[in-house]
């Protein structure tokens, strides 16, 4: 009997195998993200080894054509064509250029995915990561020397990285929950709905009890509004916003971290406007207002790939205990940070991307659910970071977007663009 083509070859040469393989290795990216960099990074560069002998080149060309694959690319290639017109150190440079460099992955994930089964694999892992990483934070609140921050950097309820990482991690897990909870109670599978409730419900408990970022705070209504339009019936959202508001009231008297959390938000920006003192608030106003000005100097085309840190050396006073003598490489809001650098043509492809992505989840079910929260929660916390060239936003981003979206390029038929009926739990 003769062998089939894939028992002649090698097993270093088996596509299939790389396949696996290429599988494998994004469920341990998705495993590591939400613990370590170095893994991420590692495992990031195993992937393309693993993806590269299983490339169809006509087929990954056209894909590459599509704007999806072509837009984040063609804003990796403008910061390092901007290099040629920045005035910064030729290290400051490049050092700029490297957190656009995830954006490459993006095609070869939507390739992969495209063609893989496992896709689903990948979001388990994130979510079984984040649950152990929450239990963590936990026993960390209990016992705090179980933290591996150093003591000087140590945060409440913190074992790695830190709040703003956390919470967005936690954010995503939760409410991307909402969706397969509320599928589950419609087939009336209640035992599964009721572990997936417990899960986004130690998620929120966590974010309420221990610790929360403020862009967690602003974030999560407008995913659950996304959620809410896109999947429910008018009375089911008036039934959830009278619980949730039941609930946010409960959870308000009921933890005083959250309530500092929130009243932070007043404080802060009063002692900047009376003190001119560094508070996030007033730090981040003091960048926007700055930034703005500098876009102003050059709108078209921006001062260059990593020239923020010494147009903010140029305009400091006051000193390092002034929010105004602030000097930043990051104006802490994604918009700010590509019109500095690139100006108008920047801040065109990064909202063309943002539409792009979008519109690639418009069909329905879990992938397109997942995809569009991963877009929509990276837009809206990016008014107060800089979360694409941010290393573990940025991953999320990349990750969320490629998996999902090759998932989504695979399944797309006539009948899965049609917009899904809304349904009521």
């Amino acid at each position: 009997m003769a062998a089939t083509p894939a028992a002649a070859c090698p097993a270093w040469r088996d596509p299939a195998r790389w396949e696996t393989t290429a599988d494998v290795v994004a469920v341990l990216i998705a495993l590591s993200l939400p613990w370590s960099t170095s893994l991420v990074g590692i495992f990031g560069v195993v992937l393309l080894i693993a993806i590269a002998p299983t490339l169809d080149l006509k087929a990954f060309s056209t894909l590459l054509k599509r704007p999806i694959c072509a837009v984040p690319v063609a804003l990796f290639a403008l910061a390092l064509i901007g290099t040629l017109w920045s005035d910064a150190a030729w290290r400051a440079r490049f050092y700029a250029v490297e957190p656009t460099a995830k954006l490459l992955v993006l095609p070869v994930l939507l390739y992969h995915f495209q063609r893989s089964k496992r896709g689903t694999w990948v979001f388990v892992a994130f979510l079984v990561s984040c649950t152990l990483l929450m239990l963590m934070s936990w026993l960390v609140l209990l016992y705090p020397g179980l933290s591996l921050k150093p003591p000087n950097t140590a945060e409440r309820g913190i074992f790695v990285k830190d709040h703003i990482n956390q919470s967005q991690e936690f954010t995503l897990c939760a409410v991307a929950l909402a969706y397969p909870i509320v599928i589950l109670l419609k087939s009336r599978r209640f035992v599964l709905a009721a572990l997936l409730t417990a899960i986004a419900v130690s998620f929120f408990a966590n974010m309420a009890f221990v610790v929360v970022s403020r862009t967690a705070l602003v974030t999560v209504p407008i995913m659950f509004a996304v959620f809410a339009l896109l999947h429910l019936r008018w009375r089911s959202i008036a039934l959830i916003l009278c619980a949730t508001a039941a609930l946010a009231v409960v959870a308000w008297h009921a933890s005083p971290q959250l309530r500092r959390t929130a009243d932070s938000f007043n404080r802060d920006y009063q002692l900047y406007m009376q003190r001119n003192a560094p508070t996030s608030i007033g730090l981040r106003l003091e960048f926007w207002r700055k930034s703005l000005g500098f876009f102003a100097e050059a709108p078209l085309i921006g001062h260059g790939t990593g020239a923020t840190r010494g147009l903010f050396e140029r305009v400091a006073t006051g000193g390092v205990t002034k929010a105004s003598g602030e000097v930043i490489g990051n104006p802490h809001n994604q918009t700010l940070n590509v019109a500095v650098q690139w100006g108008i043509i920047g801040v065109t492809l990064l909202y063309a991307m943002w539409i792009l992505h979008l519109l690639l989840f418009r069909g329905g079910g879990l992938v397109n659910w997942i995809g569009l929260l991963v877009v929509v929660q990276n837009i809206f916390s990016s008014l107060f970071n800089s979360h694409i060239f941010d290393f573990h936003e940025g991953w999320m981003y990349v990750l969320g977007v490629g998996v999902a979206g090759g998932m989504a390029l695979k399944g797309r038929s006539p009948a899965s663009t049609e917009p899904e009926r809304p349904i009521s739990p």
